[in-house]
């Protein structure tokens, strides 16, 4: 058996109860290099094989798993943040139905989830903004024109970038394109959560050369929006003159 997990966005203690367990009890531990925090794999029982997937080859991981089946052995295949949000799972998983090997998978809290967290953020303020575009910038992987930043940009939507690090200057240059203002606020999360987890606001205009002098060129998110700003409407869930299921409005 195969478990996709989680293992959150970088806090040893953000790894779900479930996936610490799953951890706990695999034979074989596949996970994704620097991403996933080296504490998780102290959770590894005594004689579990670990291997570091930034050194190995879709083909390669395959092997791994179709060796440890044949054995009757658990693998764990451990994923950064959640799996679903630029994991490459996909492939893997079929991969493993083309090998009618068994396998789950455990979600996991997204470095997007700990990002908010850290910058003590709400993506969706009423008002402000009720939608949040999770994506990236285009460099040597290609992006459907579609869902190019200057598209997305012209909803004024939140934004949230993954792997557009090293490409501020295309993030600033595509978002302006796309109508959004020089002055729209932007946080920079450097590996949220972790211990050297570093945060950093600036404006849209100054992005490249804020995240240049903050040295900051991977493992960070770029959070983009008007959310980031102190003006907002307040939700209706707890306006005294709203009725709801459980509570009648007053008059006010």
């Amino acid at each position: 058996m195969v478990h996709f997990v989680g293992a959150g966005p970088g806090a040893e203690d953000l790894i779900t109860v479930r996936g610490l367990k799953l951890l706990g009890q695999a034979d074989i531990i596949i996970y994704a290099g620097s991403l996933v925090n080296p504490a998780l794999l102290e959770h590894a029982k005594e004689g579990c094989r670990i291997y570091n997937s930034a050194y190995m080859t879709l083909q390669e991981v395959t092997a791994v798993m179709e060796e440890a089946e044949g054995e009757g052995l658990t693998t764990v295949r451990l994923h950064t943040g959640d799996s679903s949000i630029y994991g490459a799972v996909r492939e893997q998983m079929d991969e493993l139905d083309r090998k009618k090997i068994a396998y789950d998978v455990c979600p996991g809290v997204s470095s997007f989830c700990g990002a908010a967290a850290s910058l003590r953020a709400e993506y969706t303020l009423p008002e402000v903004s009720q939608t949040i575009i999770i994506t990236r910038a285009e460099g040597r992987t290609p992006v459907p024109e579609r869902e190019s930043l200057k598209a997305l940009a012209a909803h004024q939507s939140t934004m949230i970038l993954f792997l557009s690090s090293g490409l501020a200057r295309k993030v600033k240059a595509d978002l302006l394109e796309g109508g959004l203002s020089p002055e729209t606020p932007v946080a920079v999360v450097y590996k949220a959560t972790w211990p050297e987890e570093k945060i950093v606001r600036t404006t849209l205009d100054e992005l490249p050369e804020t995240m240049e002098k903050e040295q900051i060129r991977k493992t960070a998110l770029i959070i983009v929006g008007r959310i980031l700003e102190g003006e907002y409407a307040k939700s209706k869930l707890y306006d005294p003159a709203f009725t709801t299921e459980y509570r009648k409005g007053t008059k006010q």
